[in-house]
């Protein structure tokens, strides 16, 4: 089947990379409260450029492109130009509604946008997730185990059987009929990656929390990609570097990549 996560998984092996960046560009992350819409354009563009070749995927947060109106929404779909076709895009919206309004969202994300995949949230059952799951080649990253602090909050809620995000993988696991569906399991509960898997073998892992929230990327990588494969997502450890150059980004990418290889090499 040419799924989404067969898409994922060749990407991953012919990249030799497991890099997602998120593009969570503003004008606090540039630390230039004065920033324009263009000053933020010309550093998306940087980043874009710097590491395309070195990404498996781009996801862009909506919210930073939704926080400016319509002009946001301009630059958002001047940077998916950007973003060639061997890159897949996810696109960070993290929706959670039902019915019309569900198939709505997924129309807006991927007919007119275009993401290869989406971000979503599993709080109101299978009725929210259904509308972005029909199509084999787009994909959906549900939430599962986050790496936000008040995560635990819901997701580690004790149920008769398991843990509440437990049971969002192993829904999700049957679910994935047209192999398209991903799971965002935060590298700050790393040890909670071996329990997702254990509910969800072979499904591909969106692993955020890498760099300034201070995940452990050699534990990440060696749970995330046994018995399936992961992504690890990192933001402003690569896109917002001290000088905020092209050559810096780039270094930053290089080094994120060039450890992830060692580490897959070494498992």
């Amino acid at each position: 089947m040419n799924s989404f996560n067969s898409r994922l998984a060749r990407s991953i092996q012919s990249k030799k990379s497991h890099l997602c960046i998120g593009l969570d560009i503003s004008p606090e992350g540039m630390q230039d409260n004065s920033a324009t819409i263009e000053d933020l354009k010309l550093h998306t563009k940087k980043v874009i450029n710097a590491t395309q070749d070195l990404a498996v995927a781009f996801k862009p947060n909506l919210g930073f492109f939704e926080r400016w109106g319509s002009i946001g929404f301009q630059w958002l779909e001047e940077t998916l130009d950007l973003i060639d076709s061997n890159t897949l895009i996810i696109g960070d919206a993290k929706r959670g509604d039902i019915g019309n309004t569900a198939k709505q969202y997924a129309k807006s994300l991927f007919d007119h946008f275009g993401f290869d995949a989406v971000t979503l949230s599993p709080y109101m059952g299978y009725d929210s997730i259904q509308p972005f799951i029909s199509d084999p080649l787009k994909g959906a990253f549900i939430l599962c185990r986050t790496s936000n602090p008040s995560a635990s909050d819901f997701q580690n809620i004790e149920t008769k059987k398991n843990k509440l995000f437990e049971s969002v993988a192993k829904a999700c696991y049957e679910w994935n009929t047209n192999d398209n569906i991903g799971l965002v399991v935060g590298a700050t509960a790393s040890e909670e990656i071996l329990k997702v898997r254990k509910h969800a073998p072979g499904l591909p892992l969106l692993i955020p929390g890498i760099g300034k929230q201070g995940g452990d990327l050699k534990k990440s990588m060696i749970y995330g990609n046994n018995n399936g494969i992961s992504i690890i997502n990192i933001s402003r450890s690569i896109i917002f570097p001290p000088d905020l150059s092209e050559n810096s980004i780039r270094n930053a990418a290089k080094e994120y990549v060039s450890s992830m290889r060692e580490i897959i090499d070494d498992k």
